[in-house]
C-alpha cells in the first residue's frame, strides 16, 4: 500500500468530498449565526400620568436571560417603587450544544477534506477509514436533529421571555392598573431564525453524505459481490440430462 500525503482535487468533483466541502460551509453559517448574537428590546412603560418610562434589555449568546437585568437596581418607575429584576429563562444549554455541534462538524470536515484530497489512496485501500467514517456521520446527521430541536424551542423560549407577554409577567409593576408594558422595538431575530434553519440544512446533508460514505465500505462492497453472485447463479443453464 502507497503512504504519504499526495494531493488529488478529483474527490471535490465526486459527491463525497464536494458534500464534506458543503458541510464545512454549513457548519459555518449555522455557528456563526447564532454564536455572535446580540439584540436589544426597547420596554416602554405608559404611566397614568401621561408620562413614559423606557427600559432597554440587552441579550446575547448564551441566552442566559435569569442573568440578564429588566431593573438594574432598585428604582422608582411610574411612582412606583421597583426592585431588581431579572428576565426569566436559561436557553444556554441548547445554544451551547448547537454550536459546539456545529464547531465539530466544522473541524471534522477540515479533517476529513484533508483525507480525501492528500490520502484518498490510503483511504480506499483500508477497511477502518470508510467504516469510522460513516459511523461518525450517521452519529453527526442525529446530533443534527437532537440539537436543532432543542435550539428551536430554545429561541422559542428566548423570543417568549422577551417579548411584551414575557416581560408583563417578569415585572411585578406591569400588573398595576395604572401601567401598561409594552415592548415597542425589538431585537432583529433574523440571523437566530437562519441558524434554525441551518441546523436542519445541515441534518439533511449529512444524512445524505452517510449514504456516499457508506458506498465506500466494506458493508457495501460485500452486498454488492452477492448480488452479483447471486445473479450470476441463476443465470447459469442447468445441463440438460442425458
Amino acid at each position: 500500500m502507497m503512504t504519504g500525503f499526495r494531493l488529488n482535487l478529483a474527490p471535490l468533483k465526486e459527491p463525497l468530498g464536494f458534500i464534506k466541502f458543503v458541510e464545512w460551509l454549513t457548519a459555518i453559517f449555522a455557528f456563526g449565526s447564532c454564536g455572535g448574537y446580540s439584540g436589544r428590546n426597547i420596554v416602554s412603560l405608559f404611566c397614568s400620568e401621561g408620562r413614559n418610562e423606557t427600559l432597554n434589555v440587552t441579550f446575547s449568546y448564551p441566552f442566559r436571560l435569569n442573568l440578564v437585568a429588566l431593573v438594574e437596581a432598585n428604582t422608582t418607575l411610574c411612582n412606583h417603587s421597583v426592585p431588581v429584576t431579572h428576565l426569566v429563562g436559561d436557553s444556554a444549554s441548547s445554544a451551547q450544544f448547537f454550536v459546539g455541534v456545529a464547531i465539530i462538524c466544522f473541524l471534522y470536515s477540515i479533517v476529513a477534506l484533508l483525507v480525501y484530497l492528500g490520502y484518498m489512496h490510503m483511504y480506499i485501500d483500508s477497511d477502518f477509514g470508510p467504516m469510522f467514517d460513516f459511523g461518525l456521520t450517521a452519529a453527526i446527521a442525529f446530533l443534527w436533529l437532537v440539537c436543532s430541536s432543542a435550539w428551536a424551542k430554545g429561541l422559542q423560549n428566548v423570543k417568549d421571555a422577551t417579548g411584551t407577554a414575557g416581560i408583563t409577567s417578569t415585572l411585578a409593576l406591569c400588573k398595576e392598573s395604572d401601567v401598561a408594558c409594552e415592548v415597542t422595538d425589538f431585537a432583529n431575530m433574523r440571523t437566530l431564525n437562519v441558524s434554525v434553519v441551518f441546523g436542519y440544512l445541515n441534518l439533511i446533508v449529512w444524512a445524505g453524505n452517510a449514504w456516499f460514505v457508506y458506498k465506500e465500505t466494506r458493508w457495501h462492497s460485500q452486498k454488492y459481490t452477492a448480488q452479483q453472485g447471486a445473479g450470476a447463479g441463476r443465470g447459469q443453464q442447468v445441463p440438460a440430462a442425458i
